[in-house]
């Protein structure tokens, strides 16, 4: 019998788009003989579709995949429901008289940034008892959070560079105030970041006062909170990580910038296809470099106590040769231009037995939590 599994994507988040991408990347990848997939989107109101409306959201190749999958769901809105009766996806409509389900086996919520990615709909799932991929609530919003994920690694001892933040509340009320933390902190140049996106959204280089005042007016516009990191002559390397309580890291790769003016990819480098990057695995450096970053990678993986799967990124200092841990993808964009599975491919592993590595791990981590008492005896 197949596995049912519900694929959330969308999500009410600057990822969103991404989000799609990834699913589509997992249902044209996975293996239609092991799996019965049912698309569950959340569109970018925050509002949760029923299978058929969510298929709509798919390329029109994608949704021919699932058409005979989702035939006989109802009309108006899905949700997830924990009620032994419906234990998946149900209609809403129908909790209070009808017997329509899908009843999920797993559900891989492939939700990038906010509401999906920080624990969020994690919460959701522990609550509804659903097997579920990726890292738990606590992993997952401590690796969303770039100050607390940074805080994490140094008390891991793992190298990080140098940063400050700040709440949007601060900037707005003290704006001289908090140019002048940054300059003292930091300096020029800097990078500023929302502290809970990923995807390089909201992500600008300032070079002087003026352009951070601009680049944190933008960073605000995705978070209430801020990070400001040092500017590094370096190169950016990543390394994947799948596991639970022994994770296992890929061969590293690394995005190569042709046009040598760029300092950094941002979200339009990264996925509209423009030809001037180019994602390589391995990664050019010594095997002992290597076999270095990919201990660095379990270690940022066991700080946050990561489980499933994740993409952490590192900084390759140019001037002085020294690895830095930047930060920790937890549920890792999953698209044809992504990182994740181009690293376990030339690892050995191609996007089919990724899943099913990840399928298994869920399981194992549900039937492990399920041994937890929730009741005390007396």
């Amino acid at each position: 019998m197949k596995i049912k599994m519900g694929l959330v994507f969308g999500g009410r988040s600057g990822e969103h788009e991404i989000s799609i991408r990834s699913a589509k990347a997992v249902i044209d990848q996975i293996d239609r003989e092991k799996y019965s997939v049912v698309p569950i989107a959340i569109n970018d109101a925050g509002n949760w579709l029923n299978p058929e409306k969510s298929l709509a959201l798919l390329p029109e190749e994608t949704q021919g995949l699932l058409s005979a999958e989702i035939a006989g769901f109802p009309g108006g809105p899905a949700g997830l429901v924990g009620d032994p009766k419906y234990k998946g996806l149900t209609s809403l409509d129908a909790i209070n008289g009808g017997d329509i389900s899908f009843a999920l086996d797993i559900v891989f919520p492939v939700l990038h940034g906010t509401y999906g990615e920080d624990g969020t709909i994690q919460g959701l799932l522990e609550m509804a008892g659903i097997p579920y991929i990726g890292c738990g609530v606590v992993a997952s919003a401590c690796g969303m959070d770039k100050v607390v994920m940074k805080t994490l690694f140094r008390e891991a001892g793992l190298p990080i560079c140098k940063h400050a933040w700040f709440l949007r509340s601060e900037w707005e009320s003290n704006t001289d105030g908090v140019v002048s933390q940054v300059e003292a902190a930091i300096g020029y140049p800097c990078f500023v970041k929302p502290a809970n996106l990923g995807s390089s959204v909201g992500v600008s280089r300032a070079e002087d006062a003026d352009a951070l005042r601009k680049s944190i007016g933008h960073a605000a516009e995705f978070d209430r909170k801020i990070i400001v990191e040092e500017a590094l002559k370096m190169r950016e390397i990543e390394c994947s990580v799948i596991g639970n309580d022994e994770p296992t890291a890929s061969l590293p790769g690394e995005y190569l910038i042709r046009d040598k003016n760029k300092t950094f990819l941002d979200y339009t480098e990264k996925y509209a296809g423009t030809g001037n990057n180019e994602f390589v695995v391995p990664a050019p450096v010594s095997e002992e470099l290597s076999a270095k970053i990919q201990q660095m990678a379990i270690g940022a993986f066991k700080a946050i106590d990561g489980s499933g799967l994740a993409r952490v990124d590192f900084f390759l200092r140019s001037d002085t040769g020294t690895l830095l841990v930047n930060e920790i993808n937890t549920m890792p964009g999953l698209t044809d231009a992504s990182g994740f599975p181009k690293m376990w491919a030339g690892s050995g592993l191609n996007f089919s037995q990724v899943i099913d590595s990840l399928v298994d791990l869920a399981f194992d981590r549900h039937r492990d939590k399920s041994r937890n008492k929730t009741s005390l005896e007396i």
